[in-house]
């Protein structure tokens, strides 16, 4: 008898680890956040101890208001990062691609599925929805993500597909945006035609092309 091989412990991130790289890039971007991350802290944890005194409970309420300060100050620290991360990673090549490989959950992305000499980029994405072309570059990059939705077509007849423009000109979807505009999009097919979406265009592949690095913000509204 063959004996059962243990299973490997996945290895995690420390959430402090995650926190100070989030930290540093928000730094680089935004140099007054030290500043800003300790004034929240301050004022709102002031604001309830003015509020203790004023009832003679200024320490009762001052340990009241402690965790709240924390969060407030988090909250900020959390939108900060989100935005931050975003900034560091505009204009780079495959910064679309990062921030669609970011949905941790419905989505199956594949990155640079078609890519032109002026490094225009074409992606395809599988979920719930159906199939998402979505495209960064110049506005030639429409005749590219027409064709892929043809490949997608043929390959995949009768799923739904839908385009999506990245940038930050008039009709395009800003990368900030990205992630919110795709869990907006309705769900039309079951997970068993999802799967079986998703393993038709395996086979069509995609390219292998430099992805941005970095932490890139992987929490969006949940959208029914």
């Amino acid at each position: 008898m063959f004996k059962r091989k243990a299973k490997e412990k996945k290895i995690k991130t420390p959430r402090f680890q995650t926190f100070r790289d989030a930290y540093k890039v928000t730094k680089q971007v935004k140099p007054w956040i030290s500043l800003a991350l300790i004034g929240t802290f301050l004022v709102t944890w002031a604001i309830g101890i003015a509020i203790g005194a004023r009832v003679n409970h200024p320490i009762y309420f001052g340990f009241i208001f402690l965790p709240l300060a924390l969060l407030a100050t988090m909250l900020l620290f959390t939108r900060q990062a989100g935005i931050a991360a975003y900034a560091s990673i505009e204009g780079q090549i495959g910064a679309g691609a990062s921030v669609l490989m970011a949905i941790r959950k419905g989505w199956t992305t594949t990155p640079a599925v078609a890519v032109s000499r002026n490094q225009d980029m074409v992606h395809r994405s599988v979920g719930r929805a159906g199939i998402v072309i979505s495209g960064e570059g110049a506005n030639s990059v429409r005749q590219m993500m027409s064709d892929e939705r043809k490949k997608a077509e043929r390959f995949t007849p009768g799923v739904p597909v839908t385009e999506i423009l990245i940038g930050n000109e008039e009709g395009r979807v800003p990368l900030r945006k990205l992630q919110k505009q795709m869990r907006r999009l309705p769900k039309k097919l079951t997970p068993h035609q999802m799967r079986e979406v998703r393993a038709r265009l395996k086979a069509v592949g995609g390219m292998s092309m430099p992805i941005p690095k970095g932490p890139m913000p992987t929490r969006a509204p949940k959208m029914r």
